[in-house]
């Protein structure tokens, strides 16, 4: 078992991230531990660069991101943990791949027309062809597991794509270089909405703080911006179909079962009939139990930069002696002769 995911070191982690994606890493981290696999998580950087970015911010957001991802439980112990920029593998693999890849394919890809927008000529060439550093990502380290969202999942397949044509045209017989990588999507993976807006995703990029927990809010925040959630006058249902067109009510049933282990149904069993104004004090209390240790952790792990880059260029270490022997063969098997 070998598990390979990254995310983008833009914006401050928040709840979404938490509950979508980190704690999931840190499942696969014991998982594959356990199995005697491996597990890759790296800081996106070379993918943030696809769009318009402030080179200081970046290199701030990377060491908040090492900060965040330990601080919630990734331990660079059991998890090679890195970012892309150290390991000049994955630029170069993306350029060899972009020989197979097809701008038909890429051009299929939902979030390249989402992001993009109507200005499709005015994007840059890096926003296009991204989704090729994602199959470079993964295929690199032979990954057998790519924990995905359903956002996600096409990127998957495009790198599935990419490596069975790389294989077909360039690696004859039996031995094919790349493995094709599986989808791993958690069962108990949390979709976290906007505070704001239940029927919108929680996101760095929302204008409104208030729409978002973010991992490095105190107590006090935590507690303001739970109380000032966007809800209805209802009081909240006795069983989940109570739930149906009521957006902002189950986004924070949602939060609150994600948090404690319950299921919505569990939830509203020992909540229903409470007006919000019993239950939001109830769930900022969940979320403040839940989220100090992290917040702690984080602002002890943010003041040791040398820590810090001391953790990245370990990984960073880890990954290019892994990415090598991948890296020599795609060379080889496309003909290009290296000093």
């Amino acid at each position: 078992m070998r598990v390979v995911s990254g995310i983008q070191p833009t914006g401050k982690p928040h709840l979404g991230n938490y509950l979508g994606a980190i704690v999931n890493y840190v499942r696969l981290q014991d998982m594959a531990h356990e199995a005697g696999g491996e597990c890759y998580i790296f800081l996106a950087d070379l993918h943030a660069i696809s769009q318009p970015h402030d080179p200081a911010e970046l290199t701030a957001a990377t060491r908040e991101m090492v900060a965040t991802l330990v601080a919630c439980g990734v331990d660079p112990g059991k998890t090679v943990l890195f970012n892309q920029a150290q390991v000049p593998a994955h630029a170069e693999m993306q350029w060899l791949l972009n020989g197979t890849a097809r701008m038909g394919w890429l051009g299929r890809m939902t979030q390249w027309k989402d992001k993009a927008g109507k200005n499709r000529e005015g994007q840059s060439v890096a926003l296009f062809t991204y989704p090729v550093l994602q199959a470079a990502d993964v295929l690199l380290y032979q990954a057998t597991h790519v924990p995905v969202g359903e956002d996600q999942k096409q990127h998957l397949e495009l790198a599935r794509d990419i490596a069975q044509k790389f294989n077909n045209d360039f690696c004859p017989g039996d031995a094919p270089l790349f493995t094709l990588p599986e989808p791993y999507i958690p069962p108990a993976a949390a979709r976290i909405m906007s505070l704001r807006d239940g029927t919108a995703k929680m996101s760095k990029s929302d204008p409104s703080d208030m729409s978002r927990i973010s991992l490095t809010d105190d107590a006090d925040t935590i507690m303001k911006k739970v109380k000032k959630a966007k809800t209805d006058p209802e009081p909240l249902p006795s069983d989940e179909k109570g739930l149906e067109g009521r957006a902002e009510a189950r986004n924070l049933v949602t939060i609150y079962g994600a948090l404690t282990g319950q299921s919505v149904e569990e939830v509203l069993r020992d909540h229903g009939g409470q007006g919000f104004g019993a239950f939001k004090p109830a769930l900022g209390e969940v979320l403040i139990e839940a989220l100090g240790p992290i917040n702690a952790r984080f602002a002890d792990l943010s003041q040791d930069r040398e820590a810090l880059d001391a953790i990245l260029a370990r990984g960073a270490a880890q990954a290019r002696e892994r990415a090598r022997d991948t890296l020599d063969t795609a060379y080889e098997a496309l003909g290009l002769v290296r000093g």
